[in-house]
């Protein structure tokens, strides 16, 4: 749910365009887990400082989409990474599409 401040912004013509355009850049997959994505997510939070800007708000490299578990763990404080037999960090999954 959006906050008073952000409001208009994701009711605006320009915020449904963008939408539209990360789910299609990121091939309607959530860039984290490979899942149906459902939301586009600022990597940079919006807040009363920022919500002025227009690559913040509106910028592909401030965007990604997500799922809902996905968006749910980015916005909790414990991250939650996964290890391989080495114990080393595997990264998360960069989803590729051939739309364009």
């Amino acid at each position: 749910m959006a906050r008073a401040f952000s409001e208009s912004i994701y009711e605006s013509r320009r915020w449904k365009k963008v939408r539209k355009r990360i789910f299609e850049r990121d091939c309607g997959l959530c860039v984290k887990c490979g899942e149906p994505g459902e939301i586009v997510h600022h990597i940079t939070p919006l807040d009363p400082s920022n919500i002025e800007e227009p690559d913040i708000v509106y910028g592909d490299d401030n965007l990604e989409l997500v799922c809902r578990d996905c968006h749910g763990l980015l916005h909790t404080t414990e991250r939650v990474m996964m290890f391989d037999e080495n114990g080393q960090p595997i990264p998360p999954p960069v989803q590729k599409c051939d739309f364009f």
